[in-house]
């Protein structure tokens, strides 16, 4: 861990740094003529989607766990917390910095198909994809990774005992949490769907389907049992015995493939993180099945061609810019990205400044393309998006950003009767059919196929940003296809236009994913710059909701810093209350 005075002039270059390194600034950890300022404290911060598991991972801090210990709990905690994202039935990925050996680790606990999983599974006759079997109900579920992949995080780099881990979560399950308006509004909304499945429509609203009201207790008694299982056996109380087995019978009853061999056959994979530079800053993202890291390195790269910080935050010429660069990239994604395992991704070559140099140099500054006219480039021959992200760090340098999701907004709306957590409904991030958009509008090819024990594509993208060697911000975000473009300008919002984190993460965003060729803005942008971008060929739309949910943790001026992005309520940033014993 480095000495405040060190920390002071690692942060301070990284919040001047444009191409070369900039000089030294004296500019103080509070900037009054700043629009919006992070948490701060002195011996950790946690930032996730919920303030309940926030200070969940803020008290494992306080009792001496690490960033890793305090990770695990959250996510453990989201499920009881945040239902409809947070999960037991889902998968994620997560990126680890360990302070004290500099191990860089990215753990891909990503879904799979179900060993009896084929190709054309949901065609109909015709050869069509057919609407009943994605993207809800049971057939739509691919096998769990969430539960592997936090224990396995804990044998990398956990100290205090799993149970511990857990503990919290048990106790909010079976204590209960107080429902907040969110909640209570997003459970309304998805009434029809939720009570269309028995067990689901039991678990989430009283008796007779009548929903909760914000500040009523929501217990989960089945929940708490199989959290208990998990603390007591680890993997083996969720991929084995009673819960593998009510999994099972389950989806047999309703016509879905997750079998007890597919749960035994679970495995999370620990991947070299992908690394990439921009302005002088090292990325650490997520490599495949992950699409994100590819997408965010290949973007920046792009962006490192052109004076970004000139161009000004929110202007017409730098949403214009964003948008011809995801156009490109999200062409290549269509082709190129699936499970490295089933395919061989050419991350080298898309990730490479070379090839971000030919696109740089086809971008028209003052005119859009038409994405039919883009098409993924030729390598040499050789996510109601409602997933959900945290964020923690801690005073012995380790750095944790972990993104998870059941995929849409309580996943696949089935829960498991006995077991009281839903299951994802993540199959429909495959391509059922080459040149069928799945539910987020994304094309996709044949690296993206269907096939038993194949992670699908995904486009979550926890990512690590390090100056000189040091750890300096973790970050991520929910949001499905728009995950990239959310967590790429936060980051550009830091390193090129000076923003705190909380800043960077609180202001307008744009997204373009290729096709639909539509430029999505959220409110916020001028009318001004709305009418030059129409000018230029843009097809512009208002953003049907707002883009990501960014939960971000940092460390400046010595002290660590958290951001959480006023998009979605409850969301909360907390350190610990007290400073553990080391």
């Amino acid at each position: 861990m480095q000495r405040p005075s060190t920390l002071l002039i690692v942060i301070t270059l990284a919040l001047a740094g444009h191409g070369a390194r900039a000089q030294l600034t004296d500019a103080p950890i509070i900037r009054y003529e700043d629009t919006a300022h992070p948490q701060f404290g002195e011996a950790g911060m946690v930032s996730s989607q919920n303030a309940l598991s926030s200070a969940v991972g803020a008290e494992i801090l306080a009792q001496g766990g690490n960033a890793v210990d305090a990770a695990i709990a959250v996510g453990f905690s989201l499920a009881v917390t945040l239902p409809r994202a947070g999960n037991l039935g889902g998968g994620g990925f997560m990126l680890v910095h360990h302070g004290e050996s500099g191990k860089d680790i990215a753990i891909d606990y990503r879904e799979r198909a179900p060993v009896g999983a084929s190709r054309d599974m949901y065609l109909d006759d015709d050869g069509n994809v057919d609407e009943d079997k994605l993207p809800f109900g049971h057939l739509a579920a691919g096998v769990p990774g969430s539960v592997s992949g936090l224990f396995r995080a804990h044998q990398e780099f956990g100290t205090l005992p799993w149970r511990q881990l857990v503990e919290p979560a048990i106790r909010q399950a079976h204590q209960g949490v107080i429902v907040s308006y969110d909640m209570a509004t997003l459970l309304k909304a998805r009434k029809d769907r939720l009570c269309g499945n028995e067990a689901a429509c039991s678990y989430f609203y009283k008796e007779g389907g009548v929903p909760y009201e914000p500040g009523e207790l929501f217990v989960q008694r089945d929940l708490a049992e199989t959290l208990e299982r998990i603390a007591r056996f680890g993997p083996d109380g969720f991929y084995k015995g009673k819960t593998a087995a009510l999994i099972a019978a389950d989806m047999a009853a309703h016509g879905g493939l997750v079998d007890e061999e597919s749960l035994a056959a679970y495995e999370t994979v620990v991947r070299e993180p992908l690394r990439g530079n921009y302005r002088g800053y090292e990325i650490m993202s997520m490599p495949p099945p992950s699409s994100g890291g590819v997408h965010l390195i290949q973007m920046l790269n792009i962006l490192e061609h052109f004076p970004v910080r000139k161009l000004g935050a929110g202007s017409a010429d730098n949403v214009h810019l964003l948008t011809e660069s995801a156009r490109l990239a999200y062409a290549d994604r269509a082709v190129h990205l699936g499970d490295p395992e089933f395919h061989d991704v050419p991350v080298e070559w898309l990730t490479s400044k070379q090839y971000a140099r030919q696109l740089a140099d086809g971008i028209d500054l003052q005119q859009a393309r038409d994405s039919r006219d883009v098409g993924a480039g030729t390598p040499p021959p050789a996510e109601s998006p409602d997933t959900t992200h945290y964020s923690v760090i801690d005073s012995d340098g380790n750095i944790v950003a972990a993104t998870t999701t059941l995929n849409f907004s309580f996943g696949a709306a089935v829960a498991v009767s006995g077991a009281g957590f839903l299951m994802n409904n993540e199959m429909d991030d495959f391509v059922a059919k080459p040149g069928v958009p799945n539910g987020y509008g994304l094309l996709g090819g044949e690296a993206n196929a269907i096939a038993p024990l194949k992670r699908p594509l995904s486009s979550m993208t926890p990512t690590i940003v390090f100056d000189e060697g040091e750890a300096w911000f973790a970050i991520g975000s929910p949001g499905g296809s728009r995950i990239i473009t959310t967590v790429l300008q936060a980051v550009v919002n830091v390193i090129d236009h000076e923003m705190n984190l909380a800043e960077a993460i609180n202001a307008p965003r744009m997204h373009h994913q290729w096709m639909p060729d539509v430029l999505q803005l959220e409110s916020g942008f001028s009318p001004d710059t709305i009418g030059i971008l129409k000018r230029r060929g843009h097809d512009v739309k208002a953003a049907s909701y707002s883009m990501g949910s960014v939960q971000a943790v940092g460390i400046r001026d010595g002290f660590f810093v958290g951001a959480s992005d006023l998009r979605r309520p409850n969301a909360g940033s907390q350190g610990p209350t007290r400073v553990p014993d080391r």
